[in-house]
């Protein structure tokens, strides 16, 4: 394990995870009116239901799906009686659904935005990096699925876990459980977790604001009386 290595999967997951916080709390503190999603419904709604839906439900379903699968103890799987071939397939099957959706959604969320005159006008050097970022690293995920079904043992699976929870859990030796995995797992996950470094300072910021939007839940309703 070289120090390259080491720093990238054992330390940048730190550093990532610090500028997320940190700066998410700085951008809404000090610039709370550019916290938004910068939706250009007004400016052009062609194909922008059918491309929104479809990326935010793959993402999201991919967000989701990482977390479980990456996050969830070995010793779970193995209590429950399910094999870590059997749990590779299940993450296969399912990150080739959510992936295949979220890749054309952005597809079509590219293509309007670079088609449109308009669009284009207003897009940003920030939303240019975001959505291609997002897009390397989607094709990057994809790409791994074919990689993966040439051993289906679920032995790299379970190397990717361990670092996940051994970075969670702050023990240093992290790094040391995906050396030999094949590279473009690991380019995969430099891209990924680079989307965090990232999110700050880019339209990505109103992701928190969804998770906000649970309060409504419980909110009263709002009386409308006419004149």
């Amino acid at each position: 394990m070289n120090y390259l290595h080491q720093f990238v999967f054992g330390i940048y997951p730190y550093i990532a995870l610090a500028i997320f916080l940190l700066g998410s709390l700085i951008r809404y503190d000090r610039e709370q009116y550019s916290w938004k999603s910068e939706s250009s419904q007004l400016l052009y709604r062609g194909s922008l239901r059918l491309g929104n839906n479809l990326f935010h439900i793959g993402i999201i379903g991919l967000f989701l799906g990482h977390a479980a699968g990456l996050l969830t103890p070995v010793i779970v799987w193995d209590t429950l009686g399910v094999s870590h071939g059997a749990k590779q397939i299940v993450a296969m099957t399912a990150g080739g659904l959510m992936g295949s959706l979220c890749l054309i959604g952005i597809v079509i969320l590219l293509v309007r935005r670079f088609s449109n005159d308009r669009l284009r006008a207003v897009t940003t050097i920030k939303d240019k990096v975001v959505l291609l970022w997002i897009l390397a690293t989607l094709l990057l995920g994809l790409s791994s699925i074919f990689v993966s079904a040439h051993h289906l043992d679920g032995h790299d699976m379970v190397q990717l876990m361990t670092w996940a929870q051994h970075i969670l859990t702050f023990r240093g030796d992290a790094a040391s459980f995906i050396v030999d995995v094949p590279f473009i797992f690991k380019l995969h996950l430099f891209m990924g977790m680079s989307v965090f470094v990232i999110f700050p300072f880019t339209r990505l910021v109103h992701v928190w604001s969804g998770f906000n939007t649970v309060r409504y839940l419980s909110r009263a309703y709002q009386l409308v009386r006419a004149r």
